[in-house]
């Protein structure tokens, strides 16, 4: 099987990419805390907006699964060293959850399936990784058994973001496929 080498340019591009992809998922749920600290609801806004995942989203899409994946574990550690978002008991959960996110995202980024079932995928995968690493987690402290509410829950909390995922994500998908 014959393996295609990145030109330098190729390999200049997707570092690029990496990078202003890895720097807006850092930026944006600091500005979300910001405001979200200015309106008086604390990082309550993040969890509503899901501002990480989005450029995650977009690096696998557009850089295909190894930026995506890049991405998604760097976002979070960054972040966490930066600004101490997300806090040390959720980063593990975020980086796994995050990291499924653009690697699906550029493993699905040129397939011949309607783009809204191909964002539909990548948000699944990823809270699907989520739930796992959870229950492990859970499970492997000793705890008897995981809530499932609190998956739910996550999910109804962050319906905002996902929809907005909804609106951006196809859009950018069929640019992708030109």
């Amino acid at each position: 099987m014959k393996t295609k080498s990145l030109s330098f340019a190729d390999v200049w591009k997707k570092s690029l990419l990496t990078a202003i992809t890895v720097t807006v998922a850092v930026a944006l749920p600091w500005l979300c805390h910001l405001l979200g600290g200015a309106l008086g609801l604390g990082t309550g806004l993040g969890e509503v907006l899901l501002p990480m995942p989005l450029p995650v989203m977009l690096a696998g899409m557009f850089g295909g699964s190894v930026v995506g994946l890049l991405c998604g574990v760097a976002s979070p550690l960054i972040s966490a060293a930066l600004t101490g978002m997300p806090l040390p008991a959720m980063l593990p959960f975020m980086m796994v959850e995050l990291a499924v996110y653009g690697l699906t995202a550029g493993l699905l980024r040129r397939n011949h399936l309607p783009t809204f079932v191909n964002v539909l995928l990548v948000q699944v995968a990823g809270r699907f990784a989520r739930a796992v690493v959870l229950a492990v987690a859970v499970y492997g402290f000793g705890f008897d058994r995981l809530p499932i509410s609190l998956i739910w829950t996550s999910i109804a909390v962050g319906l905002a973001g996902i929809l907005i995922q909804w609106a951006v994500l196809p859009f950018a998908w069929r640019r992708v496929g030109q």
